[in-house]
């Protein structure tokens, strides 16, 4: 009994583990289950974040696009940029020459000042001549008028010399 004792003992401690082997089984089992649900779960989550990073993805697109659309504009605008920027250097050059003409203008106009300073000076120079011609003028005019007072005394008085000649010629 000894040999049957002892194999039931066998046996009996076989069933104990077992039965210890079944039970850790079933608790890993249930360990596996739940990480499969929890697989599952980050399984979803992932496949949410997928979709989102397709959706993140389809706006840095639209971005791309946009902001290459903007980059068109700048280029544009600095081209109309550089346009204005000629016509400002042209009217820059324009300027300079309007400024030229101005200046020479001003050296004209200063020309002109002078010379017409110089001709009132001389309007008034023969201006004072004139003046003084005319003083002569008047002057000569009054000698004159004298002159023929005298001369017309002189007349009368040599017609009257004439008479008396012509009376003593006739006495004799």
């Amino acid at each position: 009994m000894r040999g049957i004792g002892m194999e039931e003992k066998i046996l009996q401690a076989i069933e104990g583990l077992k039965n210890d082997m079944d039970h850790k089984f079933d608790k890993l089992s249930e360990k596996v289950d739940n990480q499969g649900s929890q697989i599952d779960k980050l399984s979803e989550k992932v496949d949410n974040q997928g979709s989102q990073i397709d959706k993140l993805s389809e706006k840095v697109d639209n971005q791309g696009s946009q902001i290459d659309k903007l980059s068109e504009k700048v280029d544009n605008q600095g081209s109309q940029i550089d346009k204005l920027s000629e016509k400002v250097d042209n009217q820059g050059s324009q300027i300079d020459k309007l400024s030229e003409k101005v200046d020479h203008q001003g050296s004209q106009i200063k020309e002109n000042t002078q010379i017409l300073k110089a001709l009132e000076h001389l309007a008034q120079v023969n201006k004072a001549e004139h003046d003084k011609m005319s003083f002569n003028i008047a002057e000569i005019s009054g000698e004159i008028k004298a002159i023929r007072k005298d001369l017309s005394n002189v007349e009368i008085i040599t017609a009257s010399n004439w008479g008396d000649l012509a009376k003593l010629k006739s006495v004799k």
